[in-house]
């Protein structure tokens, strides 16, 4: 008589696959979030239709209560103009792009740009495209 051998069916469930997805999301993420600006403050700019090629070095930016700030540090009005020369001071061609609130008045706006006239800085407006 024949003895009948049944084989069993393991019920281990390999986990590599899920591992590797994981670790492929991880690394997307990763990697598209150093593409997100740093300097993103909650502005909202004016429209334009025409966009410029320049390459700023750093930002000022205007929120509608009017507090200034380079890059994201607040930075009081009476010190701006000495934090630009310090971060500017050994470039060959300083361009500033100013990041203004639509809602903040044109005074604000000539303030910065005297600060910019006066030490030879390109000044760039920055606009949102319409």
């Amino acid at each position: 008589m024949a003895l009948k051998t049944r084989n069993k069916v393991s019920a281990a469930f390999s986990m590599s696959s899920m591992t590797d997805i994981v670790f492929l999301l991880l690394i997307f993420f990763m990697v598209t979030s150093t593409l997100i600006s740093p300097n993103a403050l909650k502005l909202l700019l004016p429209k334009s239709s025409n966009q410029t090629a320049a390459k700023p070095i750093t930002t000022v930016s205007i929120d509608k209560n009017f507090n200034f700030y380079l890059e994201t540090t607040p930075v009081p009005f009476s010190q701006l103009e000495h934090k630009l020369q310090r971060k500017l001071a050994r470039e060959d061609d300083p361009t500033i792009s100013l990041h203004v609130d639509k809602s903040v008045p044109m005074e604000q706006v000539v303030k910065v740009m005297n600060i910019a006239k006066d030490n030879k800085y390109k000044l760039i407006l920055a606009t949102r495209a319409k």
